[in-house]
């Protein structure tokens, strides 16, 4: 009988440890080995084997490394969000299965791709912690909260329109109106509104993080079908770090209208527009059938009298 081959690549990944994340999520935060072993008190040559070994295993270069300190690749940005992920959800899970034991209180955990600041959603989420209700917000791209909704890490999470599917139900809550983003000192600073024909010489600057809201996804067809397309620069960063490129003129981009009271004083907004009027991003609420989290059932109670609307079916 002929032997079966071997998967070298199953075998690496098999021998992959929680700890190997989570030195190498540490170290990336800390931007440096050496103080990422100074927050654990540990001897820098351990973690730096620790983030060797995990390279190897993993097959590719996770770190530029330098006498200023460390930084992502490209390849290990991807990899250390998605572990960050994965962490994240273990530590929820490990969470949820004592702390209601242990407290008597029950937990309820929201993801979220908008802020948490939209007045209505304010006041739902401090409404659960009157009643004695933990509240733990993810804040993901979409197509990971779905994950984490599937995995039980989040009870509900509030996304634009989809995920849909007959394990699912949903409900429709609001509509953001979507604004450009530009330093005080841009030309089109004059304008009360802004229309996509305007952009067609300015530098779009658009995240491509995992983290980022999947406003960028539903950004660029518009880009695209007004000609903008060739105009656009992506980096891999966080929202936060295109806001500071915008400030410095080096382009404009673009941001939910409640988000912006966390702008600085060096970034305006103005109400971005197409002929049919100002562009909008609706959210919908969605949730298994079948989680019987009480404090679910409250936050949907809550939802349905501050967003009055028809419930959704899979």
């Amino acid at each position: 009988m002929d032997a079966q081959p071997s998967n070298n690549s199953d075998c690496r990944h098999a021998r992959i440890e929680l700890k190997h994340l989570r030195l190498a999520v540490l170290a990336c935060s800390c931007g440096s080995l050496r103080r990422a072993a100074d927050v654990l008190g540990v001897r820098h040559s351990a973690l730096s084997r620790s983030v060797i070994q995990l390279e190897q295993l993993v097959g590719a270069t996770l770190f530029e490394r330098s006498s200023a300190g460390i930084r992502p690749t490209q390849a290990g940005s991807s990899f250390l969000s998605r572990a960050t992920a994965i962490l994240e959800r273990i530590e929820a899970l490990v969470q949820s299965a004592g702390y209601g034991a242990v407290t008597g209180s029950s937990q309820f955990s929201v993801g979220l791709c908008t802020s948490g600041s939209t007045r209505n959603l304010r006041a739902i989420l401090a409404d659960l912690g009157r009643h004695d209700i933990e509240v733990t917000a993810i804040e993901r791209s979409p197509t990971d909260l779905n994950g984490c909704l599937r995995s039980g890490v989040a009870d509900a999470i509030i996304v634009p329109e989809g995920p849909r599917s007959i394990d699912l139900e949903s409900r429709a809550l609001w509509c953001e109106g979507i604004v450009v983003l530009l330093a005080a000192d841009n030309t089109l600073a004059t304008r009360e509104v802004i229309y996509w024909t305007d952009l067609l010489n300015q530098t779009i600057l658009l995240g491509t993080s995992e983290h980022v809201c999947s406003l960028t996804k539903i950004i660029e067809p518009y880009l695209v079908a007004q000609g903008i397309g060739q105009k656009v620069q992506r980096h891999n960063v966080s929202r936060h770090v295109i806001h500071g490129l915008a400030s410095a003129g080096l382009g404009v981009s673009f941001m939910l209208a409640s988000n912006t009271k966390s702008i600085g004083d060096d970034l305006i907004w103005r109400e971005l527009r197409d002929r049919r009027g100002q562009m909008q991003v609706c959210f919908h609420v969605h949730w298994l059938r079948g989680n019987e989290n009480p404090a679910l059932k409250r936050f949907l109670r809550l939802l349905a009298d501050y967003y009055p609307s028809s419930a959704i079916g899979g």
